[in-house]
Parts: structure tokens; C-alpha cells; sequence
């Protein structure tokens, strides 16, 4: 991977083969502020807000504190909330035990990212003004299916299960282990409008490249395999 990766020429790429309700996520994890870019100014409830923010054509970094709104989010991107916020995630995670939405002993089992990132790039793919760590495809079923025997063809599948809460989660598992599936949480599906019918494949950018090479050949293979399933189905189903 070079500085030289058309990143908008692979998201068109992509979209060719598969059918995406809304613009791949790139986010980036820095160790400084970027220059040229704007910087988040407002507030938003979660991290995941900022996704929703980048599909819909938004390129901005966000600072640790902009984080601060979601404990869940602040934990699995390692960002330490203020002392006088710290509270906040005794009483979020003691919500979600009261509330039997996640036992106690599952949260260290949380991915979580190595260090605190200084601040974090977020743009629709073709936008992006660097080497994305993760690339999020908010996705149908049947695209997700695509991705992910790309990712498996392309040698980067994790061969993990699909994550489900919290769905941040899947960003630094993602860049531990390669492309994950998350099914979303409802948090996640409230504060990004993800659809009922929609889920997340999420893969690293330095992968994106062969993965968008692999898909051509994956999205060739199932129009193949669906004629022969097709013939055999009108053959051979007697019901």
C-alpha cells in the first residue's frame, strides 16, 4: 500500500460489484491532529454517530473528548473519559447489568484499541485524505455474503463469528484480526440509522485493495453458481 491509492476509484470499484445503501466508512486512528482537515464542531451521543456523519459525505477528525458522550465507545477506542465523566461508565454498564443486556463478566472480553488514539479521521472511502485503519460496509445480507467470500479469497478473512454489542467493538477487532462481521446493536442501528435488513462488514484499508480485486472475481462466480442453482432448482424441485 502507497500514499499513491485511489481510494475513490476503489469505492466505485466496489460499488460496481456490490449493491451499498450508503458510502463505505473510512476511519483512520492518529497519533496527531491532521492538517488540511476540518474539525468536528458539536456534539454527538456515540461513535458511532460519526459514522453516519462520513456516509453521508462528511471528511473531519474528532478529538478524544468529542467521545466523551458514549462510556460504551469511549472504552473499546481505549479513550479515557474526564474524571468528572468517569461515572458515566460505572452507571452506563450498570444500566446494561440491571437490564440483563450483558453480564459483567463479558466486558474484558471487549476488543479494545491499543492506545488512546490523539484524534480520529473520519470520511466517506473515496474521500479519505489517508491510509484508512478500517473500512465500514454498512450493508444488506446478500452484499455482506459478497464481501465476505472476497475477504476469504483474498486471504484476510478472520474466520472469527459475527460480533454483535457493541458494535464499535468491531473496529479494533477488525485491525487485530482482519475483516469482521457485526450484526450491529440497537444503539448503533438508532444513532446511524442502520436498517433492519442491513448489517456491518468491516476490513482493514491496507487490505481494501485485493479485497476490491478478489470481489471481481467473487460477484463473477455467484451470477455463475445462481444460473446453475436456478437450472437445477426448475430440474429437480418436485415441490
Amino acid at each position: 500500500m502507497t500514499a499513491a491509492t485511489n481510494w475513490n476509484d476503489l469505492e466505485q470499484k466496489i460499488a460496481s460489484s456490490v449493491k451499498l445503501a450508503r458510502r463505505p466508512v473510512a476511519v483512520t486512528f492518529l497519533d496527531s491532529a491532521p492538517t488540511g482537515v476540518t474539525q468536528f464542531s458539536g456534539t454527538e451521543p456515540s461513535g458511532c454517530s460519526f459514522w453516519r456523519l462520513a456516509a453521508a459525505g462528511k471528511t473531519f477528525f474528532t478529538l478524544p473528548e468529542n467521545h466523551f458522550n458514549c462510556a460504551v465507545g469511549a472504552y473499546t477506542h481505549n479513550i479515557p473519559l474526564s474524571p468528572e465523566r468517569a461515572a458515566e461508565t460505572e452507571q452506563t454498564l450498570k444500566l446494561m447489568f440491571d437490564i440483563g443486556y450483558v453480564k459483567p463478566e463479558e466486558v474484558p472480553q471487549i476488543p479494545r484499541l491499543a492506545k488512546t488514539p490523539a484524534a480520529i479521521l473520519y470520511s466517506p472511502l473515496g474521500d479519505s485524505p489517508a491510509e484508512p485503519d478500517v473500512v465500514l460496509f454498512a450493508v444488506k445480507p446478500s452484499a455482506a455474503m459478497l464481501l465476505n467470500e472476497a475477504t476469504g479469497r483474498a486471504g484476510v478473512a478472520a474466520g472469527m463469528p459475527a460480533l454483535g454489542r457493541p458494535t464499535c467493538m468491531a473496529l479494533p477487532a477488525t485491525m487485530a484480526h482482519g475483516s469482521i462481521m457485526s450484526l450491529g446493536c440497537i444503539g448503533n442501528r438508532v444513532y446511524t440509522g442502520l436498517g433492519e435488513d442491513e448489517m456491518y462488514l468491516v476490513v482493514r484499508g491496507k487490505d481494501l485493495p485485493k479485497i476490491a480485486d478478489a470481489l471481481g472475481v467473487i460477484t463473477g462466480a455467484n451470477s455463475a453458481l445462481q444460473q446453475y442453482a436456478t437450472g437445477r432448482r426448475k430440474d429437480l424441485a418436485t415441490i
